[in-house]
């Protein structure tokens, strides 16, 4: 998980703060109900665009993500000459499928660490990444959530912490994923130079 994911999360993390500390207008949330909404604010405005310019940045950051991990499958296989326990099929479709994205893309980058140092632990930077991704997938206010914009903008006013909360695990398992992808790839890095046999 590259790097720019977590700052995304912390951009945002920011401006919810900074609504929760401005209080939400006298006229109410954005999003009056029974279809009607309010004039933005300029901070709430403002708290759209990091919407969107942060869901360009998290497309790309999962773009790289999958590339680096389709070629980890490939230096796994190479080193050990084995099918991985995962088509290529589940390197996108593992993160999609309910229940199934519980386990299988921690299954991946698991097969392919084990497949490249045989008899080596498992970065312990795996179960962090995975489990704050989790948290921070399922929050119901983090990468997968149900509330448009306006009602982030409303709960930052009422329910600032959760929001913090899901930002704090994104951020995380953002932190834990780099030293996971630094750590797998330095052992296949080891492995494939011939510098351990």
């Amino acid at each position: 998980m590259p790097p720019s994911l977590g700052a995304v999360w912390a951009v945002r993390a920011v401006w919810e703060i900074r609504l929760a500390v401005t209080g939400q207008p006298a006229s109410g949330p954005p999003d009056q109900g029974e279809g009607v909404h309010r004039p933005l604010t300029s901070l709430e405005d403002s708290y759209h665009l990091v919407g969107a310019v942060g869901g360009g940045a998290v497309l790309i950051c999962a773009i790289v993500f999958l590339r680096w991990l389709d070629n980890v499958r490939d230096n796994a296989r190479t080193l050990s000459g084995q099918k991985p326990r995962y088509s290529g099929f589940w390197l996108y479709a593992g993160w999609l499928i309910p229940i199934a994205n519980l386990w299988i893309p921690r299954g991946i980058i698991a097969d392919a660490h084990r497949d490249s140092a045989p008899g080596e632990r498992l970065p312990g930077s795996l179960n962090v990444w995975w489990g704050l991704w989790l948290i921070g997938m399922f929050s119901g206010v983090g990468l997968m959530y149900g509330d448009d914009t306006d009602e982030i903008i409303a709960r930052a006013y009422t329910d600032l912490w959760t929001l913090l909360a899901s930002d704090a695990a994104v951020i995380g398992a953002a932190v834990a994923g780099i030293l996971l992808v630094r750590a797998v790839t330095a052992v296949q890095v080891r492995y494939l130079d011939g510098s351990v046999r």
